[in-house]
């Protein structure tokens, strides 16, 4: 009789490491055998046993220390930490990192292939003489990228991508089989695919070719691809949106609110393609007044599990770039069936409320509606009934381009609106809300979309009738939900309290302009704060103080966790009302019809996962907005080389001195090497770079002349000459 051969066990390579990263990972965290195998997706016993003995061997080591039977934790340590790395555009690097209150200083030679954004493990060895923690890093564990833009560079049997990002300080090699048609001088998208031990760039492969430097299309296609943001829709979720039934149908009709017959009227920008929110207004026998803000009913069109859905979901937000929108549904939702467009019927999700004449709510009631718009006003068009109390819209300004009459019906409803608007605005601003009106800039383009000209967004009494009763629905969604017991999971939109360091940093600065704030309490520091934003509205520092004002506060994010809304001085905020635009809306009315419908409370792990993705979103959007306002700025400021501009000095540095322009809100930069008139050098502590012999000083906030000297649209980088301080020149 033949004995049977044993089969060989599998041996898991790169246990011991991999163990230990998940430990380290999460340093107070405990885990006992199973939760690493899952970790590590091991499901067989083999793996298992194999896990249970690497512990063991770990805990004989002291790298980790079994504090229960079975369970297990990783021993302390004074000199690894983890963190996600900042890199400089002169290619050091700061590792942020929870247990230190400074951030450690990695110099060039130590990042050991870690990139901008990457979360790393470091190792603290030693302090520099300014008592900042040095470290090198050990371990990159995650990147937080992996696609960059560049420019293809051709070699004779390879090539090399040279980034367009400052922060990027290696260029990527791209054998010849993995170039994929692209042509010496194009600007790709190129994949890290590997970076060996040796290598001193890694290794990369062209997923996309974006197009010729410099061109309108590939530099805006550069700063879409640069977030991982999408330009089109996959054909599968095109066709499944063609495929929706649009039509507004009887039987569903029943099962909604019918407010077809209520004044419902929407205002929104001129050039608006959407419209997700409504306003309805009536008068009640009683005197008081019923209004509602009737919302586009997303949901009922967007399922989960749909790839609509999780197409929605990835991108969980519409991009606004300087000359299109990136919506986040088809245009078939987005500019049809979710909008409500004038004289259609649509299907909608509503709050409405009773108020009184003292714009206090007497009762509210949400739920699906149905709904008919009976006009569409852009805001210059709200703006004059306001303003002329019903007059005529003159032709200029009406959208049709057409002079009339607006009905003496709607006329009441916005001046009724605009009054009770007002006095909510007043009570948000005594209970300790912050008013951030900062100037937004627009350009006017030609067909070809190059700039005509620049001119500034500001919100007048239109905009803020329509922000307060989305503030009113988005506020009173969010407490009907937060203060149900038990405690049920849901989207807010928190703002937490500002860092008292920063705070005390925009006292340092503003002081030089003879501003102050009163940091004793919450109530004077936001008093004192909005005394600031009205002060300085309409001066040259304007937009630099603005600025400073909002990176002294918190960021706003999306969390089931609720510490209320600082910025709005709300105990309970949510988005309710652009389900088009925002996948958490969408998320909330889900949420709220789940709970209406005496639903229990859901995944908390699962939404909180779901809020961390759109928050994380939101914020990519809003860096490729930006960055499209500056690649159009640097396009406007081309055809304006031989012009001297007056500006404000808005940052300083070691390398030079930023000035942004009064007339037109470009930044640019003065190098510090350009200044010829003395050797300058950098005054950490007052802001300003200082003349050696002169002692002649540029200080933030100082009004300068400059002239532009160079234009990168590549690189969206804008190069001034520095003329002298303005009242020198005018002199």
């Amino acid at each position: 009789m033949t004995r049977k051969k044993k089969k060989k066990s599998h041996k898991i390579p790169n246990l011991t490491d991999a163990i230990l990263q998940i430990f380290k990972k999460s340093s107070n965290k405990v885990y006992n055998y199973k939760q690493i195998a899952a970790k590590l997706n091991i499901t067989d016993t083999s793996g298992r046993n194999q896990i249970i003995k690497t512990l063991k061997k770990l805990t004989a080591k002291q790298k980790i220390e079994e504090i229960d039977r079975g369970k297990y934790r990783v021993v302390g340590s004074t000199e690894y930490y983890t963190g996600i790395v900042d890199i400089t555009s002169r290619g050091q690097g700061y590792v942020i990192c929870d247990e230190f209150e400074e951030d450690i200083f990695v110099p060039n030679n130590k990042l050991n292939r870690a990139l901008d954004g990457d979360e790393v493990e470091v190792y603290v060895y030693k302090r520099r003489k300014n008592n900042r923690p040095e470290g090198e890093i050990t371990d990159v564990i995650k990147r937080k990228k992996t696609e960059f833009v560049g420019v293809l560079q051709m070699q004779k049997n390879f090539a090399f991508v040279v980034v367009s990002n400052q922060k990027m300080y290696t260029d990527i090699f791209v054998p010849k089989a993995k170039i994929n048609h692209a042509q010496n001088g194009d600007k790709v998208l190129v994949e890290i695919e590997d970076w060996p031990a040796r290598a001193d760039s890694p290794f990369g492969n062209v997923t996309q070719i974006l197009g010729k430097p410099g061109e309108h299309d590939t530099e805006i296609h550069s700063i879409l691809a640069e977030y991982g943001l999408p330009y089109e829709f996959p054909a599968e979720v095109e066709k499944f949106a063609n495929k929706i039934d649009l039509s507004i149908q009887a039987d569903e009709i029943k099962k909604r609110r019918d407010m077809r017959d209520v004044l419902t009227f929407t205002i929104d920008p001129k050039d608006a393609k959407d419209f997700d929110d409504a306003l309805s207004f009536q008068t009640l026998e009683n005197g008081n007044y019923e209004i509602g803000i009737h919302i586009a009913d997303v949901s009922h069109y967007v399922k989960p599990g749909t790839v609509l859905d999780e197409e929605a979901y990835n991108r969980a937000t519409s991009v606004y770039l300087v000359d299109r929108v990136v919506p986040m549904l088809p245009e078939i939702l987005s500019n049809g069936a979710c909008s409500l467009r004038p004289n259609e019927e649509k299907y909608t999700f509503s709050a409405v409320f009773e108020i009184n004449k003292k714009a206090e709510v007497l009762n509210q009631w949400f739920g699906r509606t149905v709904t008919y718009s009976d006009k569409r006003f852009a805001y210059e068009e709200a703006q004059v009934i306001i303003e002329t109390k019903g007059n005529e819209i003159p032709a200029d300004i009406s959208l049709t381009g057409k002079a009339y009459k607006v009905d003496q019906a709607i006329v009441e409803a916005t001046l009724k609106l605009d009054e009770l608007a007002k006095i909510m605005r007043a009570k948000r601003m005594q209970h300790g809300a912050i008013s951030f009106d900062k100037v937004e800039v627009r350009f006017n383009l030609d067909e070809n979309n190059n700039p005509e000209g620049v001119y500034f967004k500001t919100q007048k009494d239109a905009n803020k009738l329509i922000e307060e009763f989305m503030l009113l629905a988005n506020r009173k969604v969010a407490a009907y939900i937060g203060k149900q017991e038990p405690k049920k999971t849901f989207v807010y939109r928190i703002h937490d309290e500002p860092d008292i360091d920063k705070l005390a940093n925009l006292q340092t600065i503003i002081s030089r302009f003879g501003y102050s704030l009163n940091l004793k309490s919450r109530k004077s520091t936001t008093s004192s704060l909005n005394q600031l934003l009205a002060d300085v509205k309409g001066k040259g520092e304007q937009n630099m103080v603005d600025t400073l004002a909002i990176r002294s506060m918190s960021k706003a994010k999306y969390t089931t966790d609720n510490i209320g809304h600082y910025g709005l001085a709300f105990d309970y905020y949510s988005h309710f009302t652009s389900p088009i635009r925002r996948y958490p809306d969408v998320m909330v009315h889900r949420l709220l019809q789940h709970y209406l419908d005496g639903g229990k409370s859901a995944n908390e792990d699962e939404y909180e996962e779901k809020c961390e993705h759109s928050s994380n979103m939101e914020s990519l959007a809003a860096n490729a907005e930006r960055d499209s306002i500056k690649y159009m700025q640097i396009k406007f400021m081309q055809d304006h080389k031989d012009e001297e501009f007056v500006g404000v000095i808005s940052g300083v540095t070691e390398w030079g001195i930023y000035v942004e322009i009064i007339a037109n809100k470009c930044e640019g930069m003065v190098r510090i090497r350009e200044i010829k008139d003395d050797y300058y050098t950098f005054d950490e502590k007052q802001y300003a770079l200082v003349g050696e012999v002169t002692k002649n000083m540029y200080q933030l906030g100082d009004e300068v002349v400059v002239k532009v000297k160079n234009t990168d649209l590549v690189k969206r980088h804008l190069d001034f000459d520095l003329i002298g301080k303005r009242a020198e020149v005018e002199a």
